[in-house]
């Protein structure tokens, strides 16, 4: 479990670092002008499939019946925030309103990371 937590912190490093980048560096970097509207369209996008996705997911997570037989590693890989209905039972209030928006923010920044990745490696037209 390990590994998906570090994982998971690098990427969250590298979305922090990526977010304190001037925006002329950036544009710089994906051979744009700095004031093009679509620099920064494609991680959005990305940022809110994923945020919505793994939204989902930590309510499936959470309602989950115990019969289910859910891997844990398989679980904490999708919703880091599974540890926590492991050791104790949230409310329903405490999921929708704090838990899986958390979730929706970590694999935002999953999102938001492979989408600068991929801007900055396409082919360029």
């Amino acid at each position: 479990m390990v590994v998906f937590a570090v994982a998971l912190a690098l990427v969250g490093v590298f979305s922090v670092v990526v977010g304190m980048l001037p925006r002329g560096l950036i544009a710089k970097a994906c051979k744009r002008d700095r004031d093009d509207q679509r620099l920064f369209s494609v991680p959005l996008k990305v940022l809110g499939g994923f945020a919505a996705i793994f939204y989902f997911v930590a309510v499936v997570a959470y309602s989950a019946s115990n019969r289910w037989n859910l891997n844990p590693q398989l679980m904490f890989s999708l919703c880091p925030l599974y540890f926590i209905k492991m050791t104790f039972d949230p409310s329903l209030l405490a999921i929708f309103f704090l838990l899986a928006p958390l979730n929706a923010g970590v694999y935002g920044a999953v999102g938001v990371t492979s989408g600068c990745v991929w801007l900055a490696f396409r082919k360029r037209s």
